[in-house]
């Protein structure tokens, strides 16, 4: 089944022309445990964190070799969909114009479980459309671990992921499930050189946490600063 799945996403074709140096790939997490009040937070946090200056500032910090962004939504099996397509913020009105998209969007699907592993070999889909980036970025949100479907570690082997870097934003940090959502993501979720678990105590706070993970990614590969893989970060 996943091999399948695997194959049917490989022969979706295109790619776009751009130039960027990354592309960054944000996933939201839709699934039943998300209310609608925390669905809007994730995405006027989202939107908000795009449009702050620091963000903004760290976005066009190299001229002419930009960030390309696509955001989408998961939850169950099948339950992915794109909230952006790839775009790449080379000025503040593209970032204004993403940011606005995102705000303005509404969640497909709310009664679905949390398929992880579906929710990241779906990302291969997407890269598949992505400017020709030298460097590739998932950034996956969630409040809760695997429950439905193949696991997180079926998607890398069998979904062409390989050289993309996944970053874990874990939504809780207060009690002890939480922790264990953290500890899901860190071992589990990331990969790559660099990788890292952001954590927001709760959607409330969903917007600081989304603002210090962009500006962590994009300043990576602005100034070369990586940090240790399966670093968390707080503040």
């Amino acid at each position: 089944m996943v091999r399948a799945l695997a194959l049917v996403m490989a022969l979706t074709a295109g790619a776009a022309d751009a130039s960027c140096r990354l592309a960054l790939l944000l996933a939201l997490d839709i699934s039943s445990s998300v209310d609608a009040d925390e669905d809007a937070l994730q995405r006027s946090g989202l939107a908000n964190a795009l449009s702050s200056p620091s963000v903004v500032k760290a976005l066009l910090a190299i001229e002419e070799n930009h960030v390309a962004l696509a955001v989408y939504e998961w939850s169950g099996r099948h339950q992915q969909t794109m909230v952006l397509d790839w775009v790449v913020l080379s000025d503040p009105a593209a970032i204004a114009g993403a940011a606005e998209k995102i705000s303005s969007s509404e969640r497909s699907f709310a009664q679905f479980p949390t398929a992880l592993g579906y929710g990241i070999g779906y990302a291969a889909t997407v890269f598949r459309t992505a400017p020709d980036c030298p460097l590739r970025t998932l950034d996956i949100s969630g409040d809760g671990v695997n429950n439905d479907g193949f696991s997180p570690a079926l998607a890398f082997r069998n979904f062409p992921l390989d050289g993309v870097t996944v970053n874990g934003l874990v939504i809780g940090g207060a009690t002890s499930d939480d922790q264990m959502v953290f500890a899901y993501y860190r071992d589990k979720v990331i990969r790559g050189h660099g990788s890292f678990v952001e954590t927001a105590n709760d959607f409330d706070d969903f917007e600081r946490a989304m603002r210090r993970k962009l500006l962590r990614e994009v300043k990576v590969h602005v100034v070369g600063d990586i940090a240790p893989s399966h670093e968390n970060s707080d503040g």
